[in-house]
């Protein structure tokens, strides 16, 4: 069990996502057509999941490297795997400058990691080591199923609630206008809210998780820090195809003055920091 139960908030957000579902499935012809936006959301979530490494991969512009060409990054991934006692997973490299990392694939036998040329020069092979722990952590959690299906379900609570405002039952039993409309706002912004939840609570278990992987917290706490300034230095032009997979990475990857901030999939910086550090001192001390 993680400190923080982590792994029950993810389950209690999933029940939440879900009730939501079903809740404004409810209103779209009385729920007959449910089930069709649950075998929508299923179609839609396989798809993702299964070229989850392909589409990520694509979006960053991505190359595949050799030990030859990253020999830390191989020579730390490699060393990681064996001790997990898992595959190792294929590694890329991103051309931007934009300091990040992310883990991608259906599951631990077709996954891959891919750091960004930026995080590589700005990160000393004890934080790069950090890091790496946090992304294979990330495979060997199955992170990217959990992230998949909560943005499929998130997609169709969106789509359900649009139909509601056409399809919200026969004028006898068709809930309130005003209803209909609040619901349709409403309903996709709760999905997102849970979304990012869910994404932020995988976030802590790949820190943790990872730390204890490397067994060096303090290296990814130091890695972070250096994140959080570099990524705001070097910040990633937001586009649809980045949007979709930002909360993939290790760190927000567009500007902290965006909007897009308030709705941040990742965790505070300075929390997950600490979060580090007392595992850190927690350890030394016992």
């Amino acid at each position: 069990m993680h400190k923080h139960y982590n792994g029950l908030k993810t389950a209690a957000l999933f029940g939440g996502i879900w009730a939501l579902l079903l809740g404004v499935g409810a209103l779209v012809g009385n729920g007959r057509f449910i089930w069709l936006f649950a075998l929508f959301g299923l179609a839609t979530t396989a798809y993702t999941y299964w070229n989850s490494a392909k589409l990520s991969i694509r979006a960053m512009k991505a190359q595949p490297v050799t030990p030859q060409e990253q020999p830390a990054m191989y020579r730390i991934v490699e060393e990681l795997s064996q001790k997990a006692n898992k595959p190792m997973p294929q590694l890329y490299v991103s051309p931007t400058m934009a300091p990040n990392a992310f883990a991608t694939g259906r599951n631990p036998e077709n996954a891959a990691v891919c750091c960004t040329q930026g995080i590589l020069e700005l990160l000393d092979e004890r934080e790069l080591r950090g890091v790496l722990g946090h992304e294979l952590m990330h495979v060997y959690n199955r992170d990217i199923l959990t992230g998949s299906i909560a943005g499929a379900i998130a997609g169709v609570i969106s789509s359900v609630a649009q139909m509601a405002l056409f399809f919200g039952g026969s004028s006898e039993d068709r809930p309130n206008p005003i209803a209909l409309i609040a619901m349709a706002l409403l309903a996709p912004f709760a999905a997102m809210i849970i979304q990012m939840a869910i994404s932020r609570t995988r976030e802590y278990d790949a820190d943790e998780d990872g730390a204890s992987l490397t067994g060096d917290p303090l290296a990814l706490a130091s890695a972070l820090r250096k994140l959080e300034r570099g990524t705001q230095q070097a910040p990633l032009r937001p586009t649809p195809q980045l949007e979709n997979q930002a909360h993939m990475m290790i760190a927000n990857p567009f500007r902290a003055g965006d909007v897009k901030k308030f709705f941040s999939t990742h965790p505070p910086m300075d929390e997950r920091v600490a979060r580090l550090e007392q595992m850190a001192y927690g350890h030394r001390l016992g």
